[in-house]
């Protein structure tokens, strides 16, 4: 089977989103699926305003019409709402061809938490953009229920996985900076909630890994605060593995790569009580959520770090990757049928 992805997001970010389909090509592959990719890349490109590692297509509805019919796939996925994500979808329907969604992104949250408008508004224009097509794929349980009351037609589940190879527990990681360590691995932008963080009173020391158009104001607000930027591979890794907790402040994620990332690497999650992830992980007993985030922060220090290896293990990329390829393989055979 031949799949077809239109993405807006795509490298030089760094992010979920990203990080996810790079990934699920590599599995996809492995069970036999071929996967290829429509993004910002293969066109002239502008920089969003604020954001310069967003790229911006220009490009026109026909020339990416042209693409999906030069590429011709089983099945047409539309990973984001951006510009390609809308021409994509405007293409799909005047060919008459059934195509997926998926929603990575909390938008109504992060719009309202830098613009006046209502997250009513937002989700209708997401639902007329994800009720298009046959389904949307979400991380999790709980936001399938949330976006099934918001109107969304019909949801279906797409969980995420985790390199248990790479991100692993580390007994030589060592940090020279006082202990506790407290880490956090985010973009550094408003919609992340960073001062929820940095702003704690803690013992020992707070590290942030990561980038993004609100490093400057973090770095001068929190002199005392380590930064390290972006950090990829063995080096995330151990940055992972040599903290004693690691933080999450977001208040509007779908799911939350970076816990499953700490987690398989022994380190304990504190968080305030959200979705996504969250609430799987306080079941297991392997984080603490609290309205406080201190509290959480210096009760997670006490939990168990072999439970957060092991709840990690649960969630491999290729049972993501087969929940995907079956998303996509019942929405694209009404299509195949009517070529055959």
């Amino acid at each position: 089977m031949r799949v077809l992805i239109v993405t807006d997001a795509w490298r030089p970010q760094v992010n979920g989103v990203v990080r996810t389909l790079e990934r699920l090509k590599v599995d996809a592959e492995a069970q036999g699926v071929d996967i290829q990719f429509i993004t910002p890349s293969d066109y002239p490109s502008t920089p969003l305003p604020g954001y310069p590692e967003i790229r911006l297509a220009l490009t026109s509805p026909q020339a990416v019409s042209d693409a999906i019919e030069a590429h011709s796939p089983d099945a047409l996925h539309i990973a984001t709402e951006g510009p390609l994500g809308w021409m994509a979808r405007h293409a799909a329907l005047r060919m008459e061809r059934p195509f997926t969604t998926c929603y990575h992104t909390r938008y109504p949250q992060y719009v309202a938490a830098r613009y006046p408008v209502p997250p009513a508004f937002t989700y209708g224009v997401l639902r007329y953009f994800h009720n298009a097509g046959v389904t949307t794929m979400v991380a999790t349980e709980a936001l399938q229920k949330e976006l099934l009351s918001q109107g969304f037609r019909s949801c279906s589940l797409w969980s995420r996985g985790v390199d248990s190879e790479l991100f692993r527990p580390l007994p030589d990681a060592s940090d020279n900076h006082p202990r506790p360590i407290f880490l956090c691995v985010s973009r550094l932008a408003i919609e992340k909630n960073l001062d929820g963080f940095l702003s704690l009173k803690l013992p020992g020391t707070k590290v942030i890994v990561g980038d993004g158009p609100d490093r400057a104001r973090l770095e001068s607000t929190y002199p005392d605060v380590i930064f390290t930027g972006a950090l990829y591979g063995e080096a995330l890794a151990a940055a992972y593995a040599s903290a004693d907790v690691f933080v999450f402040p977001s208040l509007t994620e779908t799911f939350g790569n970076v816990l499953l990332e700490s987690l398989a690497c022994g380190t304990p999650v504190a968080t305030f009580p959200t979705e996504g992830l969250v609430p799987s992980i306080i079941e297991a007993k392997v984080g603490i959520a609290n309205h406080d985030l201190r509290k959480a922060a210096i009760a997670a220090l006490s939990v168990n770090r072999d439970s957060c290896r092991n709840f990690a293990l649960l969630y491999s990329h290729e049972q993501a990757t087969r929940q995907f390829i079956e998303n996509v393989s019942r929405a694209c055979r009404p299509h195949l049928a009517r070529a055959a």
